[in-house]
């Protein structure tokens, strides 16, 4: 009697014990859920047009992005819910709480940060000179005067301006590459995840790519919350810290890039 007498005790701690972690997990989610759009979803804002974050394939919605927002989602207990949205109006639908988080290559910037939170960064992306292979450019500082190809209004113009290069302008990563090769322009500025990206699935031959990211600063790259989802903003972060630390962000770098960009 004495011996189940204690097994049974045993068998009640462990019961009780168990139960106070359950209800400060129920504790922890009920603040979460409480700021979600809808309980027990994460809902995340992105174009779905834009690949290799996050685009349709065979008309289901995949990419680096996508993968990364399931399984963050995942990590918090909560199941993943895109929303696609166009560029133009995808940042305004976070501030009107259209959804949780923007997934979406979103780059921080002091203006962004006035109205909204950003995670913490799981990409960082780095600045790259695109050339003719046989180009005697080889950095930044002997672009001025040429042409350079960069979407208007982006950091990549940006930064052909700030090195005075003539501005040519595409908004189109496989356009821009055309117009080296046909000797329309005598490079471009882009990212060199871009170049990953591209150079995974089509030729490059006859041009090269310059890691320009000693004299233009790379930029971090975020999931963007509002500034009073404070909840969502940590417990997002929790399950990036987890998902940087087992390597699931550099595998999925590899499997959509073909390199890693998280560094």
């Amino acid at each position: 009697m004495k011996m189940w007498k204690k097994v049974l005790l045993t068998l009640a701690a462990i019961t009780l014990g168990t139960s106070a972690g359950i209800s400060n997990v129920y504790a922890a989610s009920s603040k979460v859920n409480s700021e979600l759009k809808q309980k027990g979803e994460l809902t995340i804002g992105l174009e779905g047009t834009y690949s290799p974050y996050s685009y349709r394939k065979n008309n289901k919605l995949t990419g680096f992005e996508v993968d990364l927002g399931k399984a963050v989602a995942k990590e918090m207990g909560l199941k993943a819910k895109f929303i696609p949205s166009k560029w133009d109006s995808l940042v305004a639908g976070l501030g009107s709480g259209k959804y949780d988080v923007v997934m979406n290559n979103i780059t921080q910037t002091p203006e962004r940060a006035k109205k909204y939170n950003f995670s913490t960064p799981y990409i960082k992306s780095r600045y790259a000179l695109i050339l003719p292979k046989d180009s005697k450019i080889k950095d930044l500082k002997q672009i001025k005067g040429k042409k350079i190809v960069a979407g208007t209004g982006t950091n990549n113009a940006d930064v052909v301006k700030k090195y005075h290069g003539t501005l040519v302008p595409s908004s189109d990563f496989s356009n821009s590459l055309a117009m080296i090769k046909q000797g329309r322009a005598e490079g471009t500025v882009n990212s060199r995840e871009a170049w990953y990206a591209y150079s995974k699935k089509h030729s490059t031959k006859g041009l090269k790519m310059i890691d320009v990211s000693s004299e233009a600063k790379p930029v971090n790259i975020s999931a963007l919350f509002n500034k009073n989802d404070k909840a969502i903003q940590a417990s997002y972060n929790q399950a990036l810290k987890k998902l940087q630390k087992d390597g699931t962000i550099k595998k999925l770098s590899q499997k959509y890039f073909g390199a890693d960009i998280t560094e």
